[in-house]
């Protein structure tokens, strides 16, 4: 039986009710974003601050707090708030800017993600707002003050929850239909002390008019029927809207205007401007704000003071439709149908798994679908400027992104951490698509067809990266993503979606011509590409700091490429098996393949290929412009990467795809015989076939590297840099010494913003890229092959084991442990045992690479989210 959200998924799919009109679009933060600065250098912190965000209008989205907008966010809807002692109206999540913080940009709020349906039917947001003032300076000093080796500081350090002297806001979205969304506030004092607090659901309209000519304004007007005080929006783009709300203590309205006087020192040409609110509420005056009965920016405002325990709850409606009585016995039944609709469809989902998962699982997905965020950049437009702005800085036309004049972008798109990183990343989002694929696989196949358009993929077949340098190069992962939806889909619905590989397969062609021109230097089918996502990896910065002129043959670049090789391989046949005109292809990506598996283990005076057979590791080589090449011999997840590239095909498939079959054999019978290290490995005649950029000899070597706790296997999963480095490693080079140790959680160094750190800690991405690997090399060799797990431990597993450890291990970051402690929440165990932080929980970007603490952005329920997919599999 098909649930009830089900139903709705599939009427969005087959256009009978765009369900996905409406959700959580708007950004957490807008402020401090490369979209929005004009500046000649390029210094987008400092050109639209936090600060500024309260006075200024923003032009390309909008940010808010637990807020939704339609799919184009035209209309907006968030919270505001004030207690009674803060210098600024609550309006947005608070962070520090890249500059300010000792590890890079940091949101210092509480806040989580509780429930999200894929139609976004319903959703509950939970915020923490302390009562007494807001450290604002203290966590801006204290931060400051901090350097690189020491932690970050968070809210929570400050003292200001001890006494639990604090608000729990949890806003529930509910829709009754696809244009009628049932808005519930309910505010719970959790402190033994009465409380006052404002509460401002704030509704609002992305400013158009303030930058382009011919733009007609939208309005909010105040309305009065009968006894029932509501407001209307006219909006020329998305039609007419009504908006109500319980009664309330005032009615405020004002513009989404600049206040120019604050920002610029120039007079304003009114008093209604965007930051009229704050000045209203904090100061007590609401003379102005009061005046109006229309503008663009409108809330009524709700004065509470609560009892200790005490909660209220305010009850909001946005509607095409005009309602008689918006808040009869119905609201409240419609709002528990939607939670109930919610329960029953990931129920059905996790009906395998172990009971205490469930909420991990849960929270995982909500995190996933609320980091859905509206993202609109037009490169072209953002360096020409608007009709009534002055003109940018001509320098801006030679600076970032000005190579991607093509880029519009204009969609709702998942983001990596909606207030860390309110952009996309390319190679983040084909993770996400993974997990989506679990429960919104239709959207998880249009995000990333998405990245192949022509507006946003560059002529020359590059995939942009991220706002911050749409030229950097990201792992190509699209490929295996788009593999992993195929899967997850044809296992959900019992049918595989050809139409969906055929179109992202023909896209990526081009993307896998662009990596072979541009990437592979001395067209020997090694590659480089930079930092390939993985920040600090080297010893030195890999895009930009390679000393001596020379270039870098990466084996994660390699890696990376033969897994992109196996993956349009093993796309091709799909399709071939429905249309076999795309033999042609797959016989193509088996040949390409071979040759770069031949190249990164064949040791040559010709220096390519990058095996040490005396250490049994892959390592990335220097070449100087004179031919020197010097070996870096950093023992790095980037050398095991060569294991994730492995593809079986089973005897079924060669059957039927004659020409393909014909070529493999000849593959087989004439390289074969010229390697020293055969990739390509047939147990019996006829029989399943297997490709592995790792023969097998050198995979045994490096699994037991993998699975050695003296080095990459941690309790908690696989590192990122070999625990030997402990003891650093150092290298001279041109004069200059290099050297890396092992950082098990937050980075000592400033490379890439020094928010992310590759030498130590547990990235769950790349873990579910080995565990989904080894499955493949068990899937052929089955118990043929077992290793001791852990290493010298003579606890002797097969392969399939193996990655059910691993997974436990990985999805135990987020469990309890026997002390009732959370290894994802070590810094602030005893607060996460109180009752009211109890279910909570946050997935960040990565993990101690001992303790599994969370560590970097504390909201990454993108590519963290695949912990939902272990929990999936493992049970």
């Amino acid at each position: 039986m098909v649930s009830k959200e089900q139903a709705r998924i599939n009427e969005n799919y087959t256009k009978e009710k765009d369900w996905l009109h409406w959700g959580p679009y708007l950004s957490e933060r807008q402020w401090g974003t490369v979209r929005e600065d004009y500046s000649a250098t390029g210094d987008a912190w400092n050109y639209f601050t936090h600060d500024h965000a309260r006075s200024r209008t923003y032009r390309w989205g909008e940010d808010g707090i637990a807020g939704i907008s339609d799919k184009y966010c035209n209309i907006c809807f968030g919270i505001g708030l004030w207690n009674g002692k803060d210098p600024i109206l609550k309006e947005r999540l608070f962070g520090l800017s890249g500059p300010e913080g000792n590890h890079g940009e940091d949101v210092k709020e509480l806040y989580y993600y509780l429930e999200n349906t894929p139609s976004h039917s319903y959703m509950k947001h939970l915020y923490k707002y302390p009562q007494n003032e807001f450290p604002y300076d203290q966590l801006v000093a204290e931060n400051r003050n901090r350097n690189q080796n020491e932690l970050e500081f968070e809210l929570l350090d400050t003292g200001i929850f001890d006494n639990n002297d604090y608000f729990d806001i949890v806003t529930e979205y509910a829709k009754s239909d696809i244009e009628d969304i049932l808005i519930k506030i309910t505010v719970n004092n959790r402190s033994d002390k009465p409380a006052p607090l404002s509460l401002l659901p704030t509704l609002w309209i992305r400013n158009f008019w303030s930058f382009k000519d011919d733009i007609v304004k939208p309005i909010i007007k105040k309305e009065i029927t009968g006894n029932k005080t509501y407001a209307t929006i006219a909006h020329p783009y998305v039609g007419n809207y009504n908006f109500y709300f319980d009664d309330a203590s005032k009615l405020l309205f004002t513009e989404n205007e600049t206040n120019t006087e604050v920002i610029y020192n120039i007079h304003n040409d009114h008093p209604f401007k965007k930051d009229l609110f704050h000045d209203a509420v904090i100061k007590g005056d609401f003379s102005l704000a009061e005046k109006n009965t229309e503008g663009t920016k409108f809330a009524p405002l709700y004065q509470l003071n609560l009892e200790a325990g005490e909660s209220y709850s305010v009850r909001l409606r946005i509607s095409k439709q005009a309602l008689e009585n918006p808040f009869d016995d119905g609201f409240e039944q419609i709002v528990s149908a939607r939670l109930s609709e919610c329960t029953e469809f990931y129920e059905g989902i996790s009906a395998n798994n172990k009971m205490e998962d469930n909420p991990i699982q849960r929270q995982a997905f909500a995190g996933l679908l609320w980091s859905k965020q509206y993202y609109n950049y037009e490169v072209e437009t953002w360096l020409e400027g608007d009709d009534k702005e002055p003109t940018p800085p001509a320098d801006r036309w030679n600076g970032r992104n000005s190579d991607w004049k093509t880029l519009r972008n204009h969609d709702v798109i998942s983001m990596p951490d909606a207030w860390e990183y309110p952009w996309y990343a390319s190679w983040d989002l084909a993770f996400h698509c993974a997990t989506f694929a679990l429960i919104d696989p239709e959207f998880a196949k249009q995000q990333l067809i998405l990245f192949t358009r022509e507006w946003y993929m560059a002529p020359n077949g590059q995939i942009p990266a991220y706002e911050w340098s749409f030229s950097d190069v990201n792992p190509p992962v699209q490929a295996w993503s788009a593999l992993e939806v195929f899967k997850i889909d044809k296992k959900k619905n019992g049918v595989g979606d050809i139409k969906f590989l055929k179109r992202i397969f023909n896209k990526l062609a081009l993307n896998f011509t662009w990596w072979v021109n541009r990437l592979d230097t001395n067209d020997n089918n090694v590659f480089e590409g930079g930092f390939l996502g993985l920040d600090n990896i080297g010893v030195f910065d890999r895009s930009n700091g390679i000393p001596g002129k020379g270039h870098l043959e990466q084996v994660d670049g390699t890696s990376w490429m033969a897994l992109y090789c196996l993956n349009m391989l093993e796309m091709s046949l799909e399709i071939a098996l429905e249309d076999d005109s795309y033999e042609d292809m797959a016989t193509k990506y088996f040949g390409h393949f071979v040759f770069i598996a031949e190249a990164l283990n064949k040791m040559s005076i010709e220096f390519i290929g990058t095996w040490d057979e005396e250490q049994g590791f892959f390592y990335d080589k220097l070449v100087m412009p004179d031919g020197e090449f010097i070996p870096i011999k950093i023992r790095s997840i980037a050398g095991l990467l060569s294991m994730a590239a492995v593809f079986c095909i089973k005897k079924d498939t060669l059957d039927n795809l004659p020409i393909f079959k014909k070529s493999v054999l000849w593959f087989q019978k004439y390289r074969n015989e010229s390697l020293k290290y055969p990739v390509i490995e047939q147990h019996t005649e006829g029989g399943n076939l297997i490709l592995s950029l790792v023969p097998k000899d050198r995979l045994q070597v490096l699994m037991k590297t993998l699975l050695d706790e003296n080095e990459f296997l941690s309790p908690h999963g696989i590192r990122s840099l070999s625990k030997i480095h402990e003891d650093p490693y150092h290298i001279k080079i041109d004069g200059i010494n290099y050297s890396i140790n092992y950082e098990p959680a937050e980075s000592n160094i400033p490379l890439f913003g020094g928010n992310s750190n590759w030498r130590g800690p547990i990235w769950m991405p790349l873990n579910y890229l080995f565990i989904q690997s080894l499955k493949v090399y068990h899937s052929y060799c089955g118990n043929t092959l077992k290793f001791e797990f852990p290493t010298g431990s003579n606890n002797i597993m097969d392969l399939y084991q193996i990655t059910n450890e691993l997974s436990k291990r990985l999805i135990s970051i987020f469990e309890k442990d026997s002390n009732g402690n959370r290894p994802v929440h070590a810094l602030h165990a005893q607060k996460y045992k109180e009752a009211d932080f109890d279910d909570l929980i946050l997935f960040y970007e990565y993990f101690h690479g001992d303790t599994g603490r969370g560590v970097g952005a504390s909201h990454q329920t993108g590519w963290t989210a695949l912990v939902a997919n272990l929990i999936q599999e493992t049970h």
